[in-house]
Formats: C-alpha cells, sequence, structure tokens
C-alpha cells in the first residue's frame, strides 16, 4: 500500500507548515501580470507560480475551471502543471467540486486520482449532495491509491447556507457531512496514523457554530480530519486569527491563499507567500 495522504498531509504540515497556494488565473490577473488571456499566458502564470510556492509551502490547490475555459489546450496545461508540482515536491490538491454516481464517478475518479490519471491529483474537492454514501467507492479507491478528498460540508458562498444549515436527525447538514468524515477517517487510517485523508471544506469567513460544527471540532478525535479552509486573504479572514476562527482544531486546517498572494504579481509572489507563511505561522502560535 503507498503513503496515506493523510500521513503525507501530516509530513507536509511539518516541513513547510499549513499554508496552500492557490493557483487560479483569472482573466484579469493574467492581464495584471502583463500576461496574454490566452493558452500561453496560462502556462506562463502557472509554471511561475509552482516556482515560487516550491521550497516555500507543501502544498497548492489549482482552481480547474480557470483551465477548462480554454478547452482541451487549457487542460493540457493542468496535466503539465500537476506533473511539474508533484517534481517539485508539492502536494496538489485538484479543485474541481466533482460528485455523482455509479460508473459516472468511477470515470471521475480515473481521471483525477486513478493509476493512470491525465491529471496529477493528491486529493481532489467533492460535492457529497448526493449522498454522503455515493462518496464511499470513491474513498476505498482513494485509499488504495494513497490519495484523499476533501468534501464540501460548510462553504463560505452565501446561497450554500440554507442547504448546509438544514437540520437533518437533529443535526446541520455540515456536521453532518463532517461527523461522516469523522467516521471514515477514524475506520480507515493506519496504525499511528494521527490524520486521516478525507477532510472538510469549511470556509475561513463563516460563523461555525452557524452551521452546527463549532462544539462539534472542539471534541477530541481519534484520528483529525483535515480542514480545507478557503477564504483567507482578498475574502476576508486573517491568517493571524486562525486559532480564534478554528481554536483546537486550527492544527488540522489547510489555509489556502490566492489572490492576496497571487497579486503580487510574477516578481513579488515569492515575497508574498513567504509573508503569509509567517503570518500564519504568528496565528498558530
Amino acid at each position: 500500500m503507498p503513503a496515506s495522504f493523510g500521513s503525507r498531509l501530516a509530513a507536509a504540515f511539518a516541513a513547510h507548515g499549513q499554508l496552500c497556494v492557490g493557483v487560479d488565473p483569472h482573466a484579469a490577473l493574467l492581464t495584471d501580470w502583463g500576461l496574454s488571456d490566452d493558452v500561453s499566458g496560462l502556462e506562463t502564470f502557472s509554471r511561475t507560480v509552482v516556482e515560487a510556492a516550491a521550497g516555500q509551502v507543501g502544498i497548492i490547490k489549482p482552481q480547474v475551471s480557470f483551465f477548462e475555459r480554454f478547452g482541451s489546450r487549457g487542460f493540457a496545461v493542468l496535466e503539465k502543471l500537476g506533473e511539474e508540482a508533484h517534481a517539485a515536491g508539492l502536494l496538489v490538491i485538484m479543485d474541481a467540486k466533482r460528485g455523482d454516481i455509479g460508473t459516472t464517478m468511477d470515470a471521475y475518479f480515473d481521471a483525477w486520482l486513478g493509476k493512470a490519471a491525465p491529471f496529477y491529483s493528491d486529493a481532489l474537492t467533492v460535492s457529497p449532495y448526493l449522498g454522503f454514501d455515493s462518496l464511499k467507492p470513491f474513498m476505498a479507491g482513494a485509499i488504495e491509491r494513497g490519495k484523499g478528498l476533501f468534501v464540501l460540508s460548510a462553504t463560505s458562498n452565501p446561497e450554500g447556507a440554507a442547504l448546509q444549515t438544514a437540520i437533518a436527525d437533529e443535526k446541520t447538514i455540515a456536521a453532518t457531512v463532517f461527523d461522516g468524515l469523522t467516521s471514515v477517517n477514524t475506520i480507515t487510517a493506519g496504525a499511528g496514523e494521527l490524520m486521516g485523508s478525507f477532510g472538510a471544506v469549511l470556509g475561513a469567513t463563516l460563523n461555525l457554530n452557524k452551521f452546527g460544527l463549532g462544539d462539534l471540532l472542539t471534541l477530541p478525535q481519534p484520528v483529525t480530519t483535515p480542514i480545507l479552509a478557503p477564504g483567507f486573504g482578498a475574502q476576508g479572514a486573517s491568517l493571524d486569527q486562525v486559532r480564534s476562527l478554528f481554536g483546537v482544531a486550527a492544527d488540522q486546517v489547510v489555509a489556502s491563499v490566492s489572490r492576496s498572494v497571487l497579486g503580487a504579481g510574477p516578481a513579488g509572489i515569492s515575497g508574498a507567500i513567504a509573508a503569509a507563511k509567517a503570518q500564519l505561522a504568528q496565528g498558530l502560535a
């Protein structure tokens, strides 16, 4: 069996800290960088971000949509990005938010996490809203491959709250998802592993109590559930407040930043990543 994603994520935390750099090549950002809004600009942008991140952080998170908008040529850049990031020692969380059932989900697995997957990914973001159990075959395959998932639980978009705070069996939907992940991690983690391979996406700008997660995150977890937390930086959450935002669960947070470091431009991105990393370390102290 290959090393689990949970163990590799814990190793990345120990070596480089908990900062994750998003690779989000917005059209406007390409222009701000002095790049053309085409595949050539996309390729230059992607390579520059990987080079700036390598050695400073352990994790990157490409947003698949910004590559998909260029069709097959954009996907070719994404394939190359995954390979180069892996070669540079970075964990790659592909932000694709896939979710389906049966053979369709099997095909998504083959594309992103399978043995011959064209897109190198260490973990993939997925949606549980066709039923949490619809993810379990995907999880089984991920365990065999040493891969991970980050499952949407409480997202930072305002439209998500009505669904995610709805009550089912005396729990919010968000809490039900998090509970499910904790159970799966406890069952599937190997001997001595303290972090599971299946994480929750929790927006850093949210009041987690509203989503039924405030008390849940303070409960002892035999195997911790990783938390992918977008929303730091440009979206309003501050990295130096990660402990006040997530409490004892802060140590399991993958703190994702994108525009706040990418906005520094090709010449300034390395310094912006270093500053964000220092700010996060302050917040975790």
